[in-house]
């Protein structure tokens, strides 16, 4: 008999510690751009995020970035927002993802495009991230399209979502990422994590609500590798709220150490978050620094990747 297997799916049916981490891909015709990026994450983390045309500004597809990610030895999760697609084009997305076996979605509503570098662009928004994840299962779980015709055979991915614990209102973010399980989402990626106390705050509301026994919450961290990156995030990236301390420890050190005292900040983070109970794994969101994510990981004593028979 085999263990559960590797991946996602399998480190999480087996109680392992989850990591993933995050490509984001080229804005050109760079082929080799995601292997580049997989080649540092391979053997660190169970799977990888492809994003779909994050904060809406044009990239490389995320279903060609999956398949690139999986040519090159890792196994992708495919990122798919409403922003861009009617009901159509996302079910058939969905229906392109299983035939090329990328085996993980992570169904968003998405930016709205007045926030990327098309301000002009229509945005679609036909289903929310919610409605999404629920037309996933039912293609999945239902054989069935949102039509009502049917799909034969169904897709078998692994369906996430996202959520933010520190979006106004707090009260409510528990309940909302209760909407996504009920919808079906069977994991969670959250949000950055800088604050590990009222994420520990959050996560206890989920679990008194039940969530974590049918969805693995999975905690966003990253890096903060300067001082322009600091004020990009927390003044130009919707939902992400950085502690005043981050600035203050960051402008505490001399300038040639910022990069590294950021690096640092992320190791502690996540063996902080490690301590919380029910929290299935961490999410590591490194835009353009892939080759320090092992550092950051074996930092935080966290140990590469086994290969599960």
């Amino acid at each position: 008999m085999t263990g559960p297997g590797p991946g996602l799916r399998g480190a999480l049916a087996a109680g392992r510690f989850a990591v993933t981490a995050e490509i984001g891909p080229p804005r050109g015709a760079d082929r080799d751009a995601i292997a580049r990026a997989a080649g540092h994450l391979r053997g660190w983390v169970d799977a990888v995020n492809v994003t779909d045309n994050p904060s809406a500004h044009v990239q490389v597809g995320s279903l060609a970035g999956c398949v690139l990610a999986a040519e090159a030895g890792i196994e992708p999760v495919m990122q798919l927002t409403c922003r861009d697609r009617n009901r159509i084009a996302l079910q058939s997305d969905l229906l392109s993802a299983a035939v090329l076996g990328i085996p993980n979605v992570l169904l968003l509503t998405g930016d709205h495009p007045v926030h990327g570098d098309h301000p002009e662009a229509k945005p679609v928004f036909d289903l929310d991230g919610v409605q999404l994840v629920r037309t996933a299962r039912t293609m999945r779980d239902e054989g069935r399209l949102l039509s009502g015709r049917v799909v034969d055979p169904p897709p078998r991915f692994l369906v996430g979502a996202v959520e933010n614990p520190f979006a106004p209102p707090t009260r409510f973010r528990a309940a909302r990422l209760g909407k996504k399980v009920a919808a079906g989402a069977e994991f969670c990626q959250t949000q950055f994590v800088f604050d590990v106390a009222a994420f520990a705050a959050w996560m206890r509301q989920v679990v008194d609500l039940g969530l974590t026994q049918r969805c693995a919450v999975i905690a966003g961290v990253g890096p903060v590798r300067s001082l322009r990156a600091h004020e990009f995030l927390r003044t130009r990236v919707p939902g992400v709220v950085v502690p005043e301390s981050v600035g203050r420890r960051l402008r505490g050190v001399p300038a040639h150490r910022v990069a590294d005292e950021g690096v640092l900040m992320c190791a502690e983070t996540i063996a902080a978050l490690r301590e919380i109970p029910h929290l299935a794994g961490v999410h590591v969101m490194a835009f353009g620094y892939e080759r320090g994510v092992p550092e950051i990981l074996e930092t935080a004593g966290l140990t590469r990747r086994l290969r599960a028979g």
